[in-house]
């Protein structure tokens, strides 16, 4: 029988982050002496690491019976201490009291002054992180992980662990008790667009050559706004001048002149209008908003009147926001700290809601379009019901930074998810019960260090939350559910160089057949650029109906402002994305289950030398054949002896004749 087995933790891989994120620490660790010690131990086993003449060896002890070891491992000869350089990953063997040979090492850039061991539960599970040590060296502290190069939850790889729950008091323990309390190490819910990909579209699909962008919007204005035909981008010139670009025409712009929209005063804010993609409406720093018309086939001449003006605001303008329902319902925020709901119809103000106390930050409308939430620079997030009351039915602790802030309604209207800064000023996500502000978020998750607000973009066919700020490279993506944990991180997506923002497209606009979930539109420094988010499947042929629901047409309205101010709620209807000829996946044919790959036993399975030898003798017998068989030349048809004589006679005689001639 072999020495040692075969672990499964034998293909653990140690990372070692990279020196910018080692936490740097100046240590006196150069007056730690290494000596033996005991490295781990259990209720009946040791293991005690022994220096013996420059010999490195590990040895197995049971505990009720020292006298002798149970097991040895000898390593390599050396004056150094065993964890100077070379950290070795061991696993010891329960069933025959074993040791196997290094199951995994890791080459250290540093000389090791000491080594802690990570509590388990503050493993990542979810990446099969088995093992976390912490390094000490001279100048850092050095997280190191290892890893099993494996997928998702094993339950093989986490056994239940000692947890933080208290199990016994000290006056138990003297007593005789032995209690422990094990705690399960199994993740919660994992997302099925934990693996979601986003992917910038081929560049025949960009605009490019864009000259003159204006970068440096108002934190409440998102920096540009697109819908499923055209994309609106300010510029940087004199006059608040706004770019329209056909998204029907890519390729790169002329670098003459472009014809634009003359907003005559410096842009605080704009949007297009949901049931009319013609339509654009940009607030001023002069308190008023305007309403532009986009010609049909584009932008062909430059505009300098709009269609209508909307004064009232005595104060500039923070931002605007059409009403998801009522069609021509804009709702606007401003510095004099109102709310103002208007009738682009009419032209005039129709409500008017207070309460606020300092800058508006935010605002959203409820997807049934019955409420409306504000977040606060005051700290406060608001909720206001719009045909009942002009103040507040709702307000609760928001977050306590300053910098700015988002809201937007998930989990069908049961919840907000506020993006902001904590009082250190890192940004945080949080998510509030939309019944009861008043006792705070019941959930958050930090995301990093930025001076720019994430701004939330929120898919309700999916619940899956994309997010991303003005000048970052990375896009947030996480499924938001209306429990525990609440909040389930996906795959980032990363760009190359830094964008302005991200603006997404209706559901229409996704390719279903290659399952994406949703479409964006990028603006970079010179080019917008279409952003896929798919989610990878192996059935690509099905349509996959679990993430592709009936979507709402939430680009046409469901009822007049007017009937909306009357009391009316409107309701959008639903159709599927469902391509004719494509077959839902829940519906395709059950496939018997196929198994590629021989379990891993097969492979792992330890064999004696004697059998080792058997299968080697066969395989030589079977290749050498058997012996007894004849000779292949041997069933060859020979020549009688009268033949050999008869044909030596007639070349005899044919020489002769020869001869004579």
């Amino acid at each position: 029988m072999n020495r040692f087995k075969t672990s499964k933790y034998k293909n653990s891989t140690p990372k070692i982050p990279k020196k910018d994120v080692r936490a740097s620490f100046s240590s006196q660790g150069k007056h730690i002496k290494s000596s033996c010690s005991l490295v781990a131990f259990n209720t009946d086993q040791a293991v005690h690491l022994c220096l013996q003449m420059r010999q490195q060896e590990v040895r197995l002890w049971d505990s009720r019976k020292l006298s002798s070891s149970l097991s040895s491992l000898s390593l390599a000869t050396s004056n150094a201490c065993f964890f100077l350089r070379l950290l070795l990953f061991l696993h010891i063997h329960e069933a025959d009291l074993s040791v196997s040979w290094s199951v995994s090492h890791c080459l250290t850039d540093l000389s090791t002054r000491g080594v802690a061991l990570v509590p388990k539960l503050a493993l990542d599970v979810s990446c099969c992180e088995v093992l976390r040590l912490l390094q000490l060296t001279d100048n850092f502290i050095v997280p190191i992980s290892y890893q099993v190069p494996r997928k998702d939850f094993h339950a093989d790889l986490y056994p239940d662990t000692v947890g933080h729950t208290l199990a016994m008091t000290a006056e138990d323990w003297w007593k005789g008790e032995n209690k422990q309390v094990l705690t399960s190490q199994r993740s919660g819910p994992s997302s099925k667009f934990r693996h979601i990909q986003g992917t910038v579209l081929h560049r025949d699909t960009h605009i490019t050559n864009l000259r003159g962008l204006h970068l440096t919007t108002p934190g409440e204005c998102d920096g540009f706004c697109a819908n499923g035909e055209r994309v609106a981008v300010p510029l940087a010139i004199a006059g608040g001048q706004i770019a329209v670009f056909e998204l029907s025409q890519p390729g790169k712009l002329p670098d003459t002149a472009l014809p634009t929209i003359q907003n005559s005063v410096n842009v605080a804010d704009f949007c297009w209008d949901p049931f009319d993609t013609h339509k654009l409406v940009v607030a001023g720093d002069d308190a008023k908003i305007r309403v532009w018309q986009i010609p049909k086939g584009g932008l062909m001449e430059t505009l300098t009147e709009p269609e209508c003006v909307l004064r009232g605001h005595t104060e500039k303008i923070y931002s605007i926001k059409f009403h998801p329902h009522a069609s021509s319902l804009l709702a606007s925020s401003s510095y004099d700290l109102t709310v103002r709901l208007w009738s682009l119809e009419t032209g005039e103000e129709v409500k008017r809601l207070s309460g606020h106390q300092d800058q508006i930050f935010g605002m959203a409308w409820s997807p049934d379009g019955k409420l409306l939430a504000t977040v606060c620079k005051d700290g406060k997030v608001r909720l206001y019901d719009p045909r009942k009351s002009t103040l507040p039915i709702q307000e609760g602790p928001g977050p306590e930074g300053h910098r700015g802030a988002r809201v937007v309604w998930v989990c069908d209207g049961k919840y907000l998810l506020v993006s902001g800064f904590d009082s250190r000023s890192e940004r945080q996500l949080y998510l509030f019960s939309a019944e009861s502000l008043a006792s705070g978020s019941v959930a958050s998750v930090p995301a990093d260090v930025s001076p720019s607000t994430l701004i939330p973009f929120y898919d309700l066919d999916t619940s899956v939350l994309i997010l991303t700020g003005k000048g970052d490279t990375r896009v947030y993506t996480y499924e938001i559910v209306p429990e525990a944990p609440y909040f389930m991180e996906c795959s980032s997506f990363h760009s190359s160089e830094p964008h302005k923002g991200l603006c997404f497209l209706p559901k229409t606009e996704c390719d279903v057949r290659d399952v994406e979930v949703a479409r964006a539109v990028r603006l970079g420094k010179t080019t917008i650029e279409p952003v896929a988010f798919r989610v990878p499947r192996v059935k690509k042929e099905f349509f996959q109906d679990d993430v592709f629901p009936e979507t709402a047409v939430w680009w046409e309205a469901s009822l007049t402002a007017a009937a909306w101010l009357s009391g009316s709620n409107g309701q959008h209807r639903k159709i599927s994305l469902r391509p004719k000829d494509m077959m839902p996946v829940s519906e395709a044919p059950k496939e018997a289950p196929v198994r590629k790959y021989l379990p891993s036993s097969v492979y792992l399975e330890e064999k004696t030398d004697e059998q080792k030898k058997e299968e080697l003798l066969s395989a030589m017998v079977a290749k050498l054949g058997n012996r007894e068989d004849p000779l292949p030349q041997s069933s060859y048809e020979g020549v009688d002896e009268d033949e050999w004589v008869s044909e030596e006679l007639t070349t005899h005689t044919h020489t002769h004749t020869s001869d004579d001639s």
